[in-house]
């Protein structure tokens, strides 16, 4: 029988990656809790046009009888908040010096440092041979900016890729218009064409403002890549930005299972849960292809133009009009797959964001992905990511980490 709980969530939803964790929550509460949520805003910025302060209201729910929290601990004075009410809790994203480990209160986090490689790995698959990070001025709670970064650039440096990072921390005062010229000054600096990672969606949409007013073209220049998936900072920037969508709605849900576990009197296994991203939304901002052997990019265009119209390999021996086994033998050298292999890479990856953002019926899935049938997208599905299609759409709905697609 379902447990009906009231669960107080201290998060500010407007941010996206927070937002998303809550839906994450609310996903374990339709399947397993039935859950009565009292919603505590509050906001990651000091907003001067609050006229309460939203913790006030905290001590009111301890009497009201709450059975349990998930709270953004951001900062010292709402870890203490949280921690005077003395009832299972459980943490987000607390991971900079917000509270007393005395506590013992377990938290979940984003993996920073796989979303700095994952970062720095796709800009280098695109065939990028020189790369950029933008980050944000350092304070204490702007570690996961930091970690992704030194992430990013360990990356790179393995890879034997020249890695830039924007100076950030020399910014006097912080001042916004500074901080803009400064930005337009280092990306006008920078060698082109190059990969550009930024810390989260919003530092992208500046360097996307930036580039557009210094006239570089991106994703031909400057290819960039941001980190959240905020669809509507995303669609609403020219062109439409890439991002890492992070393991946001995997942590809710983890999350809301552990609560119910502390709500049933059990005790956490350790007190830092990490949750890795779930892989890259690609949109046009780093749709390029930095390849310089000219047949293999043809080829590569319009593997990823076509391959969802169940394409076969002399397809794309046609459109470049070299013999196949050159064509193969140099396009296995630039991207060390097969240009069947690529086919069906670029087949899955579509079929994979069908069955996650919508409720297609699998047959469906299978046609829009170019395939045939749809024991056919079962069998090489399965291949690529350990599990059938149906499973990972059941995996996705409850927000259970998955493994990114491997390359065959």
């Amino acid at each position: 029988m379902l447990q009906n709980r009231r669960v107080i969530l201290l998060l500010d939803t407007t941010n996206p990656h927070l937002r998303k964790i809550a839906l994450g929550v609310a996903t374990y509460s339709h399947l397993h809790g039935n859950w009565n949520f009292h919603l505590v805003q509050v906001p990651v910025e000091n907003l001067s046009y609050l006229t309460y302060d939203p913790l006030e209201n905290l001590p009111g729910l301890r009497r009201g009888q709450a059975d349990g929290m998930i709270a953004y601990c951001f900062n010292r004075k709402v870890a203490r908040a949280v921690h005077r009410l003395k009832m299972p809790v459980v943490g987000i994203e607390a991971e900079y010096g917000w509270g007393d480990p005395r506590w013992n209160i377990p938290f979940f986090c984003t993996d920073n440092e796989a979303i700095g490689q994952l970062g720095a790995q796709e800009l280098i698959e695109r065939g990028l041979k020189r790369l950029a990070f933008c980050g944000i001025p350092s304070s204490r709670v702007t570690g996961w900016s930091e970690q992704r970064q030194l992430a990013f650039e360990n990356y790179a440096r393995e890879a034997g890729v020249p890695c830039s990072v924007f100076p950030a921390d020399s910014l006097p005062g912080g001042s916004a218009v500074r901080m803009h010229k400064q930005l337009s000054a280092w990306l006008k600096s920078l060698q082109k064409p190059v990969g550009l990672m930024a810390c989260y969606d919003v530092r992208a949409r500046h360097v996307l403002t930036a580039c557009w007013e210094l006239g570089l073209p991106v994703p031909e220049e400057v290819a960039v890549l941001g980190v959240d998936n905020d669809e509507l900072v995303c669609e609403l920037t020219s062109p439409t930005l890439s991002s890492i969508e992070q393991g946001s709605r995997t942590i809710g849900y983890q999350a809301a299972v552990l609560l119910d576990e502390l709500m049933a009197g059990r005790k956490a296994e350790r007190l830092k849960y990490v949750i890795p991203p779930e892989g890259v939304v690609t949109r046009r901002s780093s749709d390029a292809l930095a390849i310089e052997d000219p047949d293999v990019a043809v080829a590569l265009r319009f593997i990823r133009q076509y391959a969802c119209e169940g394409i076969q390999v002399r397809n794309v021996v046609r459109a470049v009009a070299i013999s196949r086994s050159a064509l193969a033998a140099r396009f296995k050298a630039v991207t060390g797959r097969t240009i069947h292999a690529e086919i069906q890479r670029v087949q899955i990856e579509r079929a994979r964001q069908l069955i996650v953002a919508t409720d297609l019926p699998l047959n469906q899935v299978a046609r829009q992905a170019g395939f045939h049938y749809l024991q056919h997208l079962i069998t090489i599905f399965r291949r690529h990511t350990g599990m059938t299609p149906g499973e990972y759409r059941i995996r996705s709905q409850q927000g259970i980490p998955r493994s990114r697609s491997s390359e065959v």
